[in-house]
This record gives C-alpha cells, structure tokens and sequence, in this order.
C-alpha cells in the first residue's frame, strides 16, 4: 500500500501579485480596449465621427473651405469628438461595472490583478479610441494646411482638445462605476451636465463670469469672421493644460477607490491638482489689455498694422497672415474693372481688408461703408459666395465712386453695378442667386457686399437677368460706349435697358428710375 502525498499550491501572496504589474495592466488594457470598440455607441459614433470628417475632405464644402484659416480650423476639429466622448463615457461606465453585474466580484480576490490595476486598465483601454480621433483630427487640419489658399497658424494646445475631451469621458466614466455601483446614472448625468453647462453658458454670457464657460471641455467660440491669431486671445495652452491635469485628477480618484494607496498616487494626485488648478487661473484671466487694444486698432485704424501689396494698378492692402490672398482679390477685381467704361476702367483701387473684433469673437457685426474714393473693402472670408459679394462691393465703388455714396444707391444704376460683378463669374446666373439674400433670380430682393447690401426691385431684376442671358462681349461694348450715362442717378430704367439692348420691364416707377420698391 502507498501513499500519494499532495502539495498544496502556493497562495498568490502580496508580492507575487505585484511582480509584473504593468504587464498584466497591459494586457487587460488591449481586451478591454477591443471591447470597448465593438460597443455599438462607440462604434457607431467613431465610425459616423470619422466617416463624416472623409467626406468633408472629400466634398470642400461651398467653396470657402478652399481658402481655410488655420485659426478657425483647429477650433472646428474640437466639437466632432464630443459624440465619441459621450459614447465613450457611457460604454467605459458599463464595462467598468460587468464583473458586478454579472456577479463575478468575488471571484477576482484570487487573481493576480488588484482591483486598482482592473481600474487603470479600463481607463488605458480608452487611448486607442483617443487616438484615432486624434488621427482625424491631424488628418483634418493637414488638408487644411495643404490647400494653396490657406492663411494664418494653428495651434497644437487647439488641436489636442478633442482627444483630451475622450480621455477625460473615459476617466470620469469609470470614476462614476467605482462611485456608483450602477450604470443607469450614467445617462442620466450626460443629461444633467449638458443642461448644467447650457444653463451656465446663458447665465455667463455678456457677463463678467465669462471664465465659467472654460470650464467645459470645448469653447470654440464661432459665430464670427475669422480674424487674425494674434486676436483671438484664447488661453488655449491653459485650457489643454485644465483638461490634461482633469483626467489624471479624476484617474487618480478612481485609484485610490479602487484600494491604491502609495506615495506615488499621492503625488501624482498632487501634480494633478496643481495642473488642474493652474489651467483654470490661467484661462480664467479673460482678454487682456493688450489683445483688447490690438483689436480695437485692427477693427477702427487697419491700415496701422497692415502690408499693403500692388497688383496692376490697384493696391491691395490686407493682415500679415492674408498677403499671399492679395492675389486672389485683384484677379476678381481686375475682372470687374475690365469690363467698366470711361474712367472707371483705368482708375486707382485700394482694397482694403477690413474686420470687427471689438465685439468678441461669437460677434457677427457688419461694416460701415467707406467714405474715401476709390476704397473697397474686403473681408477676412474668402471664396462661395464671397466672391460674387466682393465684386458686388468693387463695382459699386466702379459706378457710384466710393462706398458711402453706393450704400444709398436707389435707381437705375444698381442694374450696371449687378451686371458688372456678375458677368465675368464663371456661372453669372448662379451667381446672382448666390449673392441675392433670398436665393432667388426673380422679384425684389437685397444684394449682399461687403458693406451694406443693394437693393434689387423686381424691374432691376429683370433686366439684370436679361443681360446675364446676352452674350458678354455684346454688352461689354454697350456698357463701354455709354458709361457716363448708364451712371449717372438721373437715367431712368428704360433709358438703360434701351441703351443696352434688352426689352423695357414691364412695370417701371418713376422717370428717374427709383424703383427700388417692387
């Protein structure tokens, strides 16, 4: 007879659990990030998020997506990552929260990994999702930077607050599971911080509590044109820098509920805390004096900061960051002025670029006309429907003599001026009905330029559209031949539509031609 005797296994004791954490760490990290990515919120919002940011590059928009600024577009890449960011947050809470709700919870006391390294884990499996929005982001501003007719100079502390924006969701998700042992808050606080933000956002708007709203993870600030960078006054580095400290900040709790207790989470705890609190001192500063002042200069004295180009005969005078866009505006104005007659053809033009940034940012004022001869103004905004509004503005100052006196132009002369900035378009009639407010080509409607718009009744219409159908050259030589009349305010609406060959309108007010009610 004999006896087996049977060693028992060693217990998993404290220092064999600990032996090769960051392996262990890692590996649930990869499962948990390919779980994480076959959710169906995450996986359909990343796919649409991306999908969408393709297509875009792809499509270019209405035209003025040829001509991007850097400015704008590192702030537009902020927004598109807040659905990934939700989906984010919910999926990590509820992947978080699987071991208890599938009653698992006490088997895990036998394994090798403590619940703070399962807490790490679920917060690493997040950086893969992180980095491919930052991918699309990089891709996005790339192409943007690639374009000939791009301007101005992005920003890095921009562009890094979309994927700061799904880390932080990732972090705070699976801080709210070791919180709450359940996942059905988790919806219910997207809710509540969405309205909690929306209500702080109306409350501080206008007011000094501005600073509130950089508590969010995005400000972009849009609703204005674009202006130059050294405007913008936006504390982006410390907003990069509120966010970063914020998820380690939240990393950190979920740690120490997890069970972690050690020196270095205390002071990492303690580095976040001071990053966080120092983000939100600096971002909490508001515009300076300085960035005030360069904006009030910009928006009332331009010609104070500006490089003036020459094109031909005309000056072109713009901010340092839109110089190489000079070139652009002559050819458009240099087509509008070939086909004026007398000496309008020949005359000296100053394009001036103008803007308003003492308003803010979100601000969307209009520009006050010009009183100086020969003075056109031209926006921070270029390309679609841009374009057909900037020769608006040059052949009103070609027929009128300067912008004060075209923004009360109500007669006759207001077929020349149309005729002048849509005729040389690649698709005059599109044109008009790009330039027209109400996107129409019949009936009364408001013109828009860069200043104030020009006021189409429907007899101007007509005739407007009537020449548009001629062939160009033809009208070119009536335009040429009869300048002095054709702008002068005295000419009735017949007399023009005689002098440039089209039938008279059918309806006609007044013998000067004041016809700008329908």
């Amino acid at each position: 007879m004999s006896a087996t005797i049977t060693t028992p296994a060693p217990a998993v004791t404290g220092p064999e659990r600990t032996a090769h954490p960051w392996r262990a760490i890692l590996a649930l990290a990869r499962f948990e990030a390919r779980e994480l990515l076959l959710y169906i919120p995450v996986f359909v919002f990343l796919l649409l998020y991306t999908g969408y940011s393709l297509w875009q590059l792809l499509m270019r928009g209405d035209g003025m997506d040829d001509y991007p600024v850097l400015q704008d577009v590192d702030r537009a890449t902020q927004t598109g990552p807040l659905l990934v960011a939700v989906a984010v947050f919910l999926c990590v809470n509820r992947a978080a929260l699987r071991s208890h709700r599938q009653g698992t919870d006490r088997h895990f006391a036998v394994l090798p990994v403590p619940p703070w390294q399962r807490t790490l884990a679920h917060v690493l499996s997040v950086v893969p999702v992180a980095a491919v929005v930052a991918l699309v982001v990089t891709a996005e501003f790339t192409v943007a930077v690639l374009r000939p007719g791009a301007v101005g100079h992005g920003s890095a502390a921009e562009l890094v607050v979309g994927p700061l924006s799904v880390l932080l969701a990732g972090a705070l998700g699976v801080l709210l599971a070791r919180l709450v042992r359940s996942s059905f808050p988790a919806p219910l606080f997207v809710i509540g911080l969405y309205v909690l933000v929306t209500l702080v956002a109306v409350a501080a708007d206008g007011s000094d509590a501005d600073w509130v709203n950089w508590l969010s993870p995005v400000v972009d600030e849009t609703g204005g044109k674009p202006v130059p960078s050294d405007l913008l006054g936006r504390p982006a580095y410390w907003h990069a820098l509120y966010l970063l400290g914020l998820t380690v900040l939240l990393l950190c709790a979920a740690l120490l509920r997890s069970g972690l207790r050690s020196r270095s989470l205390g002071a990492l705890t303690a580095v976040a805390v001071a990053a966080t609190g120092a983000g939100v001192a600096g971002q909490s500063t508001g515009d300076g004096h300085e960035v005030l002042a360069a904006r009030t200069t910009a928006s009332v004295h331009p010609e104070r900061v500006q490089q003036c180009v020459p094109h031909g005969t005309n000056v072109y005078c713009a901010f340092p960051e839109w110089t190489g866009r000079t070139a652009d505006w002559a050819k458009e104005a240099d087509r509008v002025q070939q086909l004026a007659g007398g000496a309008a053809q020949h005359s000296r033009l100053t394009v001036r670029q103008r803007l308003e940034a003492r308003y803010g940012l979100t601000s969307d004022s209009a520009l006050a006309p010009l009183s100086g001869p020969g003075q056109v103004t031209v926006g921070t905004r270029w390309g679609g429907n841009r374009v057909p509004e900037f020769a608006v503005a040059v052949a009103s100052v070609l027929v009128a003599g300067d912008e004060k006196t075209a923004s009360g132009m109500c007669d006759a002369r207001t077929v020349t001026v149309m005729w002048l900035a849509l005729a040389a378009q690649p698709d005059p009639m599109t044109a008009l009905r790009d330039v027209r407010l109400d996107d129409s080509v019949t009936g009364p409607a408001v013109a828009l330029s860069t200043t104030d718009p020009v006021s189409m009744s429907a007899p101007q219409t007509d005739v407007v559209r009537a020449l548009l159908e001629k062939p160009r050259a033809q009208v070119t030589a009536s335009v040429k031949a009869h300048w002095p009349e054709l702008t002068s305010p005295k000419t009735p609406l017949t007399r023009v539509a005689q002098l440039l060959g089209v039938p008279a309108p059918a309806q006609e007010k007044g013998e000067a031609g004041d016809s700008c009610d329908s």
